[in-house]
């Protein structure tokens, strides 16, 4: 997490894996990631399998990952990731918000959820756990 609090203050890149089986929403968001000036798309992942399969082998400084993949869904892929890797942060995106799958997310060890169609609250919430806070809209305001 040092790197990623780095990249905030001192100018260094912050290292973002985007995970979401739509190669046209994978696009999207490394499109609004990358308007950040300290924030870099390193790695894309269509599956879940396949995210894991790339954070063990070169670990990001953060995650967003989608909900609904083919193969396992996003709180699978998180508590996997997370068991292994509990100082990266991830952000869940899905178009299927709703306070149960916050909840949900929060117990897997996902430290924020946010819906794919808001952009500001996607780059609020990768900034949130950029800065070791939390972010669940549907829940409350990002928090400590």
């Amino acid at each position: 997490m040092q790197s990623a609090l780095l990249g905030q203050i001192g100018g260094v890149v912050v290292r973002i894996l985007v995970v979401d089986d739509n190669p046209a929403v994978r696009h999207y968001l490394r499109s609004l990631l990358e308007q950040q000036n300290t924030w870099q798309v390193v790695d894309e992942a269509r599956t879940g399998a396949e995210a894991i399969q790339r954070v063990t082998k070169n670990p990001p400084d953060m995650i967003l990952l989608d909900f609904q993949m083919p193969d396992l869904n996003g709180l699978d892929v998180a508590r996997q990731i997370s068991g292994i890797f509990p100082e990266i942060p991830i952000l869940m995106v899905t178009i299927h918000m709703s306070q149960q799958l916050a909840e949900e997310a929060r117990r897997v060890g996902i430290r924020g959820a946010c819906a794919k169609s808001d952009v500001g609250s996607i780059v609020e919430a990768v900034d949130a756990l950029l800065h070791e806070k939390t972010y669940f809209p549907t829940v409350g305001a990002v928090s400590q």
